[in-house]
């Protein structure tokens, strides 16, 4: 595949290597100073285009991949708020999107798992619910994306929660929230992890990530199991979770 880099920070350099390491080319590499000088002709020299760039340009990126006619494959959060804008466009212009939170096989695994236990505890009023995620200090959005996830899937589940909110300490939550503590430190690439709290126990499950590449791995993944394909995805599609 030809492949357009939309973003090319850290995670843009990791995507390139992966590419490269399965024999993909990359025709553009756009950071944040060049993006916006970007030409239409440029971008369609690609055949997809990785966006992972920031939560302020990732809706207009990923909006010009659609209008451009270029399958775009975003790993980019933080702007939640407008995707259902964007899968909407996608639909009316027969577009090709492939969002996810996080990109890692072993995190979309963990997101099952969760669903699995939010099942099985929403009858135990008795735990408490809490998640916590532990992110490098160069990373934008608070809290992350993939911690938004396990959150909204635990209220899914129909227990007695029915929201979730952004905690800057452990505190247990109120009644009818899930409390996300995020904590910023180093270089750490990813932590996340889900407990349920009682009186008596506790029970937790974790995901550590170790590095970026699992990321990069599993959007160039997605970018191969785009091709030829119309509509708006995410990780559940390619995995048949």
């Amino acid at each position: 595949m030809k492949i357009a880099l939309l973003g090319y920070g850290k995670m843009g350099k990791e995507l390139e290597q992966v590419a490269l390491e399965r024999n993909h080319r990359i025709v553009l590499r756009a950071d944040i100073e060049t993006i916006s000088s970007l030409k239409d002709s440029e971008l369609k020299a690609a055949d997809v285009a990785l966006e992972f760039s920031t939560p302020d340009s990732a809706f207009d990126n990923v909006l010009r991949c659609i209008n451009a006619n270029v399958p775009v494959v975003c790993g980019t959060t933080g702007w939640a708020s407008r995707l259902d804008e964007i899968k909407s466009i996608c639909t009316q212009k027969s577009g090709a999107v492939f969002y996810a939170p996080n990109f890692s096989i072993g995190v979309n695994i963990f997101f099952e798992i969760n669903r699995h236990l939010a099942q099985l505890m929403k009858a135990h009023t008795e735990y408490e619910p809490e998640i916590e995620e532990i992110h490098h200090i160069h990373k934008k959005d608070k809290p992350s994306g993939t911690a938004i996830s396990l959150a909204e899937t635990i209220i899914a589940a129909g227990g007695k929660k029915t929201q979730w909110k952004l905690r800057e300490s452990k505190n247990v939550s109120a009644e009818k929230e899930i409390a996300i503590t995020s904590v910023r430190e180093n270089e750490v690439p990813g932590i996340h992890s889900v407990k349920y709290i009682s009186k008596e126990d506790e029970l937790e499950i974790i995901h550590r990530a170790k590095g970026r590449r699992a990321f990069a791995r599993g959007a160039v993944l997605a970018a191969e199991w785009l091709q030829g394909k119309k509509g708006f995805f995410g990780m559940k599609d390619m995995m048949s979770l």
